[in-house]
């Protein structure tokens, strides 16, 4: 199982961006700055957008689920009863777990943004894809959000799990870090070896590791125990 990138180029305009290199299972960080070309790459991964040149392989890969940066994209139902059902699961388990109870008959466009993302990850990460792409999961929620997210995500076992995202705060275990540098999509390996080579690691992390203190990932909690190490 694994998506071959085989140089794959896209193009708009003046600007560009090139891809080539191996995405395996395990959960893949994609990180870059915004207009980098992360939503791009990830449409193409996803076999919605062509590229100019060059070609995508998906191997071994049957189900495929991309969820994109805005919520609202997604939705099917009139209700928030209807909108778990579209996904074929039970609302009265869905619903208390993103904090919804007594709301089924609610409209989902009378959510907050943050509450429509968060139910919308919710239905997203309760299924089974071979390849499941996520473009912004982190955008529109608090840090209470972002780090129920992330626990979900690192529990993650089976399939190839692509994340785009700019986020500098909270992130899930990861198995590979790549980043888009310069119009590029670069390769900078497994962890923890691929976080000497991270160009647009957060802060805190380049400062660590700056202290002769390597994370072995990327989470919080690898965070603050290398942090506290003496």
């Amino acid at each position: 199982m694994r998506i071959v990138l085989d140089n794959v180029r896209a193009t708009r305009g003046e600007w560009s961006l090139s891809a080539s290199g191996t995405i395996h299972k395990g959960i893949n960080l994609i990180n870059g700055p915004v207009g980098s070309g992360k939503s791009t790459l990830a449409l193409m991964l996803a076999g919605l957008f062509s590229p100019a040149s060059g070609h995508i392989r998906r191997e071994e890969i049957s189900s495929l689920m991309i969820s994109f940066q805005n919520p609202e994209y997604h939705i099917t139902g009139s209700t928030l009863e209807e909108e778990c059902y579209s996904w074929g699961l039970d609302p009265c388990s869905v619903l208390p777990s993103v904090n919804l109870t007594g709301k089924k008959t609610d409209s989902p466009l009378r959510l907050s943004r943050g509450e429509l993302k968060m139910l919308h990850l919710a239905l997203v990460l309760a299924g089974h894809y071979d390849l499941l792409i996520l473009d912004e999961p982190f955008s529109s929620l608090d840090c209470s959000g972002k780090e129920r997210i992330c626990r979900s995500l690192s529990e993650r076992s089976q399939g190839i799990t692509v994340i785009f995202t700019h986020e500098q705060t909270t992130f899930p275990r990861v198995d590979r870090i790549w980043e888009i540098q310069g119009g590029a999509l670069l390769d900078r390996g497994n962890l923890p070896e691929a976080l000497g080579h991270w160009y647009y690691a957060p802060k805190v992390i380049k400062k660590l590791i700056s202290s002769g203190k390597t994370p072995k990932n990327i989470t919080p909690a690898d965070l603050l125990e290398v942090a506290c190490r003496t």
